[in-house]
């Protein structure tokens, strides 16, 4: 997955004259690259991690799966809050008044 390429299909759906909206996008992206951070982090120290307090020993889930499930719920609330132009539709003349 290319961020880039998100991010430009993102600016072209919305009013790039409108700085919020883009302030909106360019905030979506960077919680994207956080969350491929989160991830390839778990996928190198796996889904659980072991902490050793002394001679204590505890297996607990990595703290990057918590992460993600917070960048997740804000990159919904981002996406709902993103106003896209309404999409445009191909003109067809087949059976319209002329």
């Amino acid at each position: 997955m290319s961020v880039a390429k998100i991010k430009a299909q993102l600016l072209s759906r919305i009013d790039t004259n409108d700085l919020m909206e883009v302030k909106k996008v360019n905030r979506y992206c960077e919680l994207l690259e956080l969350d491929i951070k989160c991830q390839k982090a778990i996928e190198e120290e796996g889904v659980s991690i072991v902490i050793e307090n002394g001679s204590q020993r505890f297996v607990k889930s990595h703290p990057s799966i918590n992460d993600r499930l917070k960048l997740n719920a804000q990159l919904i609330a981002l996406e709902k809050s993103i106003i896209f132009k309404p999409e445009e539709k191909e003109e067809t003349n087949g059976g319209g008044l002329i």
